[in-house]
């Protein structure tokens, strides 16, 4: 068995990794530290999660040094996944909206003022 020497990254490149991952983790915490709200609080969230989470699937996991059929085969059905997850609630959304707009009660007519 021969040991292919560009197969395995070096030990620096896993303590970049791990550093990384260390002030993702930081900059995660600090959203809920400094308050953020609302959207911006979730965007920050998901975008840090999804960040690290690319990093520990590429880097600790060795896709980047995998076949590209494995790559897909990991990567590929749940990002199919979440598209059609995201197209079905665009569409939910849509109709809820178009619904709203179009059975909603009539703004009730303000009352006259009484003549006394």
């Amino acid at each position: 068995m021969t040991h292919e020497s560009g197969q395995q990254p070096a030990i620096a490149t896993y303590v970049k990794v791990w550093g990384l991952l260390f002030i993702l983790a930081g900059a995660s915490y600090s959203v809920g530290y400094f308050g953020a709200q609302g959207l911006l609080r979730s965007i920050l969230l998901v975008v840090l999660m999804l960040l690290q989470a690319g990093l520990i699937v590429s880097l600790l996991m060795h896709l980047v040094w995998e076949r590209l059929a494995l790559v897909f085969a990991i990567i590929l059905p749940p990002t199919l996944l979440f598209t059609l997850i995201a197209i079905g609630a665009l569409d939910g959304f849509s109709t809820l909206f178009t619904r709203n707009a179009d059975f909603a009660p009539p703004a009730a007519a303000t009352p006259a003022t009484e003549h006394r």
